[in-house]
């Protein structure tokens, strides 16, 4: 355990260090993301009711963790086997879950900021007062951890070109198709169960329920799916490190 432990200090300083160039650069483009999709999706919207500001104030956090996850991760993967450093990585003689929990972690702290900025925009621009539950934290940590483990699955099992496509599809889809900023009620219904299965809606349900927390408390469901797909694209990602070839 203590050799783990030393492995992700040190694997957490060579990350920040690699990424030092690009980490503000990433950082202000979430926060961006965040506040802009609060500002601008607000404009599609004749009149604001507490219901659809709520979605749109909790729903920005959501597309801030998986847009740094789902796109900025898979992406980053892809530009590290086009320059080697993949193999280079793969080569290294410290545990594979270390060298994932140290990049994870470096993501997740790019995603805060944007997350913190955008739900006091919201509730700035909406005058909302949310009834927050102690949750939110293992619900953001849990939105952050599957959104980069779905990110590094497609990531390490995809080509570099295939895992860029697929990274732009997934923000899309999060953005434009999945009920995150609106009620799944409005998606035609083969879609809506489909996001039954899919983990995009279960995210912002976690970020919604214990950022405004319901008279009967906050669900396990999404919880316990989100935790299946992040178990999966660690198995996945675990999988193609350990590979020999």
């Amino acid at each position: 355990m203590r050799h783990w432990w030393r492995s992700y200090w040190l694997l957490l300083r060579w990350s920040v260090l690699q990424q030092r160039a690009q980490l503000p650069f990433l950082l202000v483009v979430q926060t961006l993301l965040g506040v802009g999709v609060v500002i601008g999706f607000a404009f599609l919207v004749p009149r604001m009711d507490r219901a659809t500001a709520l979605y749109l104030a909790t729903g920005a956090p959501t597309i801030a963790l998986i847009m740094v996850g789902m796109v900025a991760v898979p992406q980053t993967v892809a530009h590290q086997k086009l320059t080697g450093t993949f193999d280079y990585l793969r080569s290294m003689p410290v545990p594979r879950l270390a060298l994932l929990a140290a990049d994870a972690t470096v993501w997740a702290a790019l995603a805060l900021p944007g997350l913190v900025a955008s739900l006091g925009v919201a509730a700035w621009r909406f005058d909302l007062s949310l009834a927050v539950s102690p949750l939110v934290v293992p619900a953001a940590l849990l939105t952050a951890a599957t959104s980069v483990a779905v990110g590094y699955g497609v990531g390490y099992a995809a080509k570099p070109a295939v895992a860029n496509i697929v990274s732009q599809l997934l923000i899309i889809g999060a953005l434009m198709f999945a009920p995150v900023n609106f009620p799944a009620e409005r998606l035609p219904r083969w879609l809506a169960v489909a996001h039954e299965w899919l983990p995009f809606g279960y995210m912002a349900q976690v970020m919604r329920l214990t950022l405004d927390t319901p008279p009967g408390g906050v669900p396990l469901l999404p919880f316990a799916v989100l935790s299946l797909w992040a178990v999966v694209g660690l198995a996945v990602t675990y999988r193609v490190m350990t590979r020999r070839g």
